[in-house]
């Protein structure tokens, strides 16, 4: 076999094989619950290489309980509580008397109301609480002691309504439905790349398995060198920025902690966003530092900025009402591959804020950058693991809407994409939030070209940065235009191994058209 029993990777693809040999389709998630996404993608990728399984890939929404959630199907529901204390009452208990025989005054708040409304209690005329129904049935508790059990329930109505009243969360579940290949077998053989002298002498190339050689390669023409596609759209594009007035930003770490990735752009922690199946997350280190000064000249506050995000998050702050969520600083500091350069402007934003202008108020800045940010995506044709974003960030005094389309008008113009068309989006950290859209004449219809949106008060002012302070931003990926311009259709000849230099002579350039 090559595989020994202290290469986990190997145990499991050996489970795979013979757990396939029996049960034929296999669901991962049914025969594997434990196993981690990652390991169980990783052997099943190693084993569809060499043909010897085929798979497809299953999403489905799983229900989990929150704590409130937990708490009730422990101990009954808020209601149910409630009612079991007062009818064990004979004469009846006040509000006080009520809330010292539960112990939870949030329980007695939330739980006379439901059985009120159940008609399971009623009010004496001296003001205390008895029981009117003979016995009641705990519906809540059954219902979430059924997600807790199946992760799911039968009724979409009851999963909305849990939902709502925040007794449970939603999380995206992606198992994988395996089928034998034409090349199964119990074990991964041997493959020999060459064929020597021993093996000739021994016999033992007579059963050995070779590595197939592709005979039929022609070989390529060499060429001198070539700018890659990306290399050159990159290039116009930072002409363009360049000649609008932007300052470019450092993007050199690939590697940032939560609390810059998701924390200062107001994006919750219960996120989808922030899940293992959309995110790459670091194991070593665990844990970040807290966010610091990287400089001597750097006079920022940090301490503080790090208690004003938690309180925008937890309890709301500068007028906002926040998430209403116990944030956590330890889930701040986990460490990602960034799935987005917005990171970035968060830092300089925050690092705007301290600046001082000839009016002693931050000055207007304009700051962009092209680099590659990182998601937890399936590999197709039109999605990578790894991509570019093209992101633009202007602050302003008394910037509005209006202002924002006008100057995608005149950037995607400079790019020849005109005729622009938007549709309201939703994003964390802006709003209002604008997708844009134009009519690609090479495709026939209207294709999706970017982002956009007025950052919200919520992330400026926490980085200091004066109320009148307007910052819209807007973002595009690098690679969907370079598709566009050189009318390629599969990303992955993009990029990696499959690329043709060739094709950028060779290929016209698809022009966008504002005429829909």
């Amino acid at each position: 076999m090559a595989h020994s029993a202290a290469n986990p990777t190997g145990d499991l693809i050996t489970q795979v094989l013979q757990a396939l040999d029996k049960t034929e389709p296999l669901v991962s998630v049914d025969a594997f619950p434990a196993t981690p996404f990652v390991d169980i993608k990783a052997a099943l990728d190693r084993l569809k290489s060499r043909d010897m399984v085929r798979y497809d890939t299953i999403e489905r929404q799983e229900a989990l309980l929150e704590l409130e959630g937990e708490e009730i199907a422990a101990n009954g529901s808020h209601e149910a509580r409630v009612f079991e204390a007062v009818q064990k009452a004979m004469e009846g208990l006040s509000v006080r008397e009520l809330e010292e025989t539960i112990g939870d005054k949030n329980v007695v708040k939330i739980g006379q109301g439901k059985a009120f409304k159940e008609k399971w209690i009623s009010k004496t005329k001296d003001g205390k609480f008895k029981a009117i129904a003979e016995s009641i049935k705990d519906v809540t508790r059954g219902q979430l002691e059924t997600i807790k059990t199946t992760r799911t329930h039968p009724d979409t109505k009851t999963l909305a309504d849990l939902k709502k009243r925040k007794l449970i969360r939603m999380q995206k579940v992606i198992s994988f439905k395996i089928h034998k290949g034409n090349k199964f077998a119990l074990e991964i053989p041997d493959e020999a790349t060459d064929l020597t002298a021993d093996m000739i002498a021994s016999g033992s190339w007579k059963t050995a398995t070779f590595k197939p050689y592709n005979f039929k390669a022609l070989g390529a023409a060499q060429m001198a060198g070539a700018l890659h596609p990306l290399n050159k759209v990159r290039a116009e594009l930072r002409s363009i920025f360049f000649e609008m007035g932007f300052e470019e930003m450092p993007t050199n770490k690939f590697v940032e902690s939560g609390f810059w990735n998701f924390d200062a752009l107001f994006v919750p922690q219960q996120h989808p966003a922030r899940d293992l199946q959309d995110t790459f997350y670091i194991a070593d280190p665990p844990l970040a530092d807290k966010p610091r000064a990287e400089s001597p000249e750097d006079k920022k506050d940090y301490e503080a900025y790090w208690n004003h995000t938690k309180e925008v998050h937890q309890d709301g702050e500068f007028g906002s009402i926040g998430y209403r969520y116990p944030w956590s600083g330890e889930e701040s500091l986990r460490l990602v591959l960034r799935t987005h350069t917005t990171a970035v402007s968060a830092s300089m934003l925050h690092k705007l804020a301290a600046v001082e202008g000839p009016d002693g108020r931050p000055p207007p800045a304009r700051y962009f950058s092209i680099d590659r940010v990182f998601r937890n995506e399936s590999v197709d044709a039109t999605h990578l693991a790894e991509f570019h974003q093209v992101e633009g960030v202007i602050a302003d005094y008394n910037l509005s809407m209006g202002e924002l389309m006008e100057f995608m008008d005149i950037f995607f113009g400079k790019m020849g994409i005109t005729g622009l068309m938007y549709k309201p989006a939703y994003n964390p950290y802006t709003e209002p939030s604008m997708e844009i859209f134009s009519y690609h004449a090479g495709l026939g219809k209207i294709v999706e070209i970017g982002n956009s949106g007025m950052f919200r008060p919520e992330v400026l002012e926490t980085m200091g940065l004066p109320k009148d302070m307007r910052v819209f931003g807007f973002g595009l990926s690098l690679e969907r235009p370079t598709m566009i311009k050189y009318g390629i259709s599969n990303i992955r000849e993009l990029l990696g191994h499959k690329v043709d230099l060739n094709f950028v002579q060779n290929s016209p350039a698809v022009q966008f058209s504002g005429k829909a």
